[in-house]
């Protein structure tokens, strides 16, 4: 191997942990990061969240479900700042990209029942995009389950704003028509918001009404799902957590996403009860969770500007936890999943 070789790989590899390096260094949150993640654990959840709230998280909500136990709910922080309303464990939250998991669940019910083929394609569901996105003759439902079709994400096409109130759906498919595919179909894995928009379309034009209330009369309805909705208009506003950017005072809860997976609003319980029913078998029947464990995950992540949320099953300690952090921007993140991960060792050691 040459010396320019060998030196491209050595960069190839410390790149990445530089980047860590002067992220850790540079940035405004990094020392409330090093120290939370390496401060001792402490012994409840709840302790865990105060000090988050006190590393620069406006407000967390925390649900556990552990199994032979009642449910825990945990909050810290603020549901609403400028009115001083304290974070609510019950509170509405936009889950953003959670939402795809009940999509995935509905395309795996009508699957089972004959009404859509994870084999058919984008053309044969869609015809009328078949000129507008490449390979759409090619790729399959299957595919966009599966975030493999080579569809471009809206979300990173000029034009697009998050904190603009994307109420279009229209629209906000125009941003990738006409555009080149990111990779040839099932060439590879990419997340694309893009697939599931077109999958709520698909399900739409099969059902013959919105997938939404699919959803909420087969999924949400025999779980007694009171507090989950599709969108921002079907709740009572001032339920709904407000949410935030770090450094700025603008309140993003009246920012309406109404794009099929990413829409959806819920309680921490509402989707803690989804959550253990798609992962016990409680809520599709055999043959159905058959074709899911084939198509989709089974815990998401979700994001919009002011909202983070995690939601997932933990089979080695039959435990699902549910984190809702209104706060987004800077190091956020980070420190949100850090938190989660504490809160879950903590569970483990109790």
């Amino acid at each position: 191997m040459s010396k320019k070789k060998r030196l491209v790989r050595i960069l190839r590899i410390i790149t990445p942990f530089v980047a860590i390096a002067c992220i850790m260094i540079f940035t405004p949150m990094s020392l409330d990061i090093v120290s939370i993640w390496a401060a001792p654990l402490p012994d409840t959840v709840q302790e865990q969240i105060d000090g988050a709230v006190k590393h620069g998280l406006d407000g967390v909500i925390v649900y556990v479900d552990q199994a032979g136990k009642a449910p825990a709910f945990y909050s810290a922080g603020w549901k609403n700042k400028a009115a001083q309303v304290p974070a609510d464990p019950h509170a509405l939250f936009k889950i953003a990209s959670i939402s795809k998991l009940y999509i995935a669940s509905a395309a795996a019910k009508l699957v089972n029942s004959g009404s859509l083929s994870l084999d058919e394609t984008l053309a044969d569901y869609l015809p009328d995009l078949a000129g507008r996105i490449e390979y759409a003759d090619q790729i399959t439902l299957r595919m966009m389950l599966q975030h493999r079709s080579g569809i471009p994400d809206f979300i990173d096409q000029d034009g697009f704003d998050w904190f603009t109130p994307q109420t279009d759906v229209d629209k906000v498919l125009e941003l990738v028509l006409d555009q080149p595919a990111d990779f040839k179909p099932d060439a590879r894995y990419s997340y694309s918001n893009t697939n599931y928009l077109l999958i709520g379309r698909i399900l739409d034009k099969v059902l013959g009404y919105s997938h939404q209330q699919y959803i909420g009369r087969e999924i949400l309805a025999p779980l007694g799902l009171t507090d989950t909705y599709s969108s921002l208009d079907q709740t009572d506003f001032e339920d709904v957590a407000s949410g935030y950017w770090v450094q700025y005072d603008f309140d993003s809860r009246q920012l309406d996403f109404v794009v099929p997976g990413g829409s959806m609003i819920a309680t921490a319980q509402d989707v803690g009860i989804f959550l253990r029913a798609l992962n016990d078998g409680s809520l599709l029947n055999h043959e159905e969770q058959a074709i899911y464990s084939s198509i989709y995950e089974y815990g998401h992540t979700g994001w919009l500007p002011g909202y983070y949320s995690i939601a997932r099953y933990h089979e080695d300690i039959d435990t699902v936890v549910v984190q809702f952090v209104n706060t987004t921007g800077g190091n956020t993140i980070w420190l949100s999943n850090i938190v989660y991960n504490r809160i879950v060792k903590i569970l483990h050691a109790q």
